[in-house]
């Protein structure tokens, strides 16, 4: 990813000196069990449109190309899938033996793998949103560098990507099946709203299959 930074002129004449570009790793959170689809294979490997479920969102962050990208797994061995589509050399793949505490664990086990990269942010999604595209990765992670918090939006809506910065991560839950949402909802401060392109719905249920099938 290349940006370009140029200086500024202050108010009192003197050149400011831009920031440098931050260094984000987008991860994938894709380590839940995904008990209310109740189909015959788990809900990762479903095929949509000739792609499981997983890739769609895998191969989205990958596209952004807005740095390395994590892919936490748990319930699932995603070893396989991410082989068979030849992945595993584009992704660090981490996995989350505590996934059944919540989405929590496994936001934390993608930011352990995130600081050990050295990055400044992780931009974060889901591995049963579909409909998330590329662009929306890319928009989330080039937003104001100053930010906190950047989250997506899709008509008004907040959902994923979400983009943290380095300075919260002390600040996210360890515990429980939130992940940032408890941050984002009680320091509205700290959010700036990007709107993106693309359909944010997860799929959950065999009713939510049908509807993208």
């Amino acid at each position: 990813m290349s940006s370009v930074h140029r200086a500024t002129i202050r108010e009192d004449g003197g050149v400011r000196t831009p920031e440098p570009p931050l260094r984000i790793a987008t991860v994938v959170l894709a380590a839940g069990g995904g008990s209310r689809f109740a189909g015959p294979i788990p809900k990762l490997l479903v095929p949509i449109d000739g792609r499981p479920l997983v890739i769609w969102a895998v191969e989205a962050a990958l596209r952004a190309d807005v740095g390395p990208t994590v892919v936490v797994s748990g319930a699932v061995d995603l070893t396989g899938v991410l082989g068979a589509r030849g992945l595993l050399d584009h992704v660090d793949l981490v996995g989350n033996d505590r996934w059944a505490d919540g989405q929590a664990t496994s936001l934390a086990a993608g930011i352990a793998a995130a600081d050990a990269l050295g990055v400044d942010a992780i931009v974060v999604g889901l591995g049963d949103q579909p409909g998330i595209t590329a662009g929306a990765w890319r928009r989330v992670a080039r937003a104001d560098p100053t930010a906190p918090v950047v989250v997506a939006t899709y008509g008004g809506r907040r959902r994923n990507p979400v983009r943290l910065a380095r300075s919260i991560w002390p600040d996210l839950p360890v515990a429980g099946d939130e992940g940032a949402r408890s941050l984002i909802a009680g320091r509205p401060e700290l959010v700036t709203e990007i709107a993106c392109p693309g359909e944010p719905d997860d799929i959950d249920t065999q009713e939510d299959l049908a509807r993208w099938s």
